[in-house]
């Protein structure tokens, strides 16, 4: 399902959700992305995964990326994007992965979140019940509500939704390896190949920075 489909479909967040970028590929896997992005860290190679917690296929690809990341060279910086496409109840899915990030819970939580909102369908898009659900996890309320409404957060939601303009993206999961490529599941044929892509790509864009 692409974004256009989503956007339909904001009275069933659960049902949220995308298979990909399907339009453009190249063979190999992948796509170039066009205009090539800017990274933020020099001499490291950049991965995003730009995601929703709506989407089915992001949950199912979730655990497969979280054992895919902690084997990452040292030189490859993995960051996730939640994306909101100018609708609400991503954005408030949004601001809850950057507010547990900002409490330091977002590696606990983060595969519980797709949990709370796709199978016990909480609408933790609204800051009441996602504070509810996070003192129910362990967290301070106030911490939390503080983290909620800080400018650090508001900063970091001008970020991903900037990102998601800038790298035009119409479905995911999707991973953007350095700026230069896009690989997903729909591109790939799989999740496990979209990481196998991915691999090559990291190694082609250290080449690119002339390092071996």
């Amino acid at each position: 399902m692409q974004r256009r489909d989503v956007l339909k479909q904001l009275s069933a967040l659960a049902a949220l959700g995308s298979l990909g970028l399907s339009a453009g590929a190249q063979g190999g896997g992948f796509e170039a992305i066009n205009p090539p992005q800017p990274t933020e860290t020099k001499g490291k190679v950049e991965v995003l995964e730009f995601f929703h917690y709506g989407c089915p296929h992001c949950k199912a690809f979730d655990p497969l990326l979280e054992l895919w990341v902690k084997k990452l060279p040292a030189d490859v910086i993995f960051r996730q994007v939640p994306v909101t496409w100018g609708n609400p109840q991503l954005t408030g899915l949004a601001k809850l992965h950057l507010t547990l990030a900002a409490t330091g819970d977002l590696a606990r939580l983060h595969p519980q979140v797709f949990d709370a909102v796709q199978t016990d369908k909480l609408p933790l898009n609204t800051e009441a019940a996602a504070q509810e659900w996070a003192v129910k996890k362990g967290i301070d309320g106030k911490k939390f509500a503080d983290a909620y409404r800080s400018f650090g957060v508001q900063v970091g939601m001008q970020r991903v939704e900037k990102l998601g303009r800038d790298y035009k993206i119409q479905g995911v999961p999707t991973l953007a390896v350095d700026g230069k490529y896009f690989t997903s599941g729909s591109i790939a044929g799989s999740h496990e190949a979209a990481l196998k892509v991915a691999d090559q790509l990291i190694a082609r864009a250290r080449s690119e920075q002339g390092r071996k």
